[in-house]
């Protein structure tokens, strides 16, 4: 499955990295690709929007709006 989320308040590169770093010690996740205003998550389908953005907001950002895809499937 994908994920993808904004991402409020990202500004930079060092932003990018606390958030990849935030998203890496989810469990489930398999794969995220963090840019600057957004997050695309792949996971195995157990990972809900809200764990996703519990993980963005300790990094210490905000999730807006989340959209999951359900079709998409994981790379393994």
């Amino acid at each position: 499955m994908k994920t993808l989320v904004r991402v409020e308040g990202m500004t930079c590169q060092h932003c990018v990295r606390a958030v990849f770093t935030a998203l890496a010690g989810v469990e489930g996740i398999a794969r995220a690709d963090v840019r600057i205003g957004s997050a695309e998550i792949e996971h195995d389908g157990s990972v809900s929007v809200e764990a996703i953005g519990e993980a963005i907001e300790v990094a210490g950002y905000r999730v807006g709006e989340a959209e999951t895809n359900r079709r998409a499937l994981p790379l393994l």
